[in-house]
């Protein structure tokens, strides 16, 4: 479950799990084959180019939506802009999740070479 933290906190929680998912391979606490690693590098760069390829239609979210001029539309238009692009909004918490695929993929290309340096020192005592 994603609790946010408000606007004062330094990470999202999206952030932070990445942070920590790339500290862990940095420091060796786990690793990844070379078959696994490839198969998680390939949907990591999946999600990534599909969010890149959304950007310019999702930009549509940051406009004032036309929903005609009721009251109950002069009232929802402002919230719905909200919703899109304010320190929580979605596309601000897209572009974190952006941001955080490039940290997963660091992450993962550690974790592959932590398990290759594992399997050669392991051979080597064999």
């Amino acid at each position: 479950m994603y609790i946010d933290e408000g606007p004062s906190a330094p990470l999202s929680a999206i952030g932070r799990a990445m942070n920590d998912f790339a500290g862990g391979a940095a420091s060796g606490r786990f690793a990844v084959n070379e078959r696994g690693g490839e198969a998680l590098l390939s949907a990591i760069r999946n999600m990534a180019t599909w969010v890149d390829s959304q950007r310019g239609r999702l930009r549509a979210l940051e406009q004032e939506p036309l929903l005609g001029s009721s009251n109950n539309a002069q009232a929802m238009k402002p919230f719905m802009q909200k919703v899109a692009v304010d320190n929580q909004g979605f596309l601000t918490q897209l572009v974190h999740f952006r941001e955080s695929l490039v940290k997963a993929e660091e992450g993962i290309k550690q974790a592959m070479a932590n398990y290759r340096q594992t399997d050669e020192s392991e051979a080597v005592r064999y």
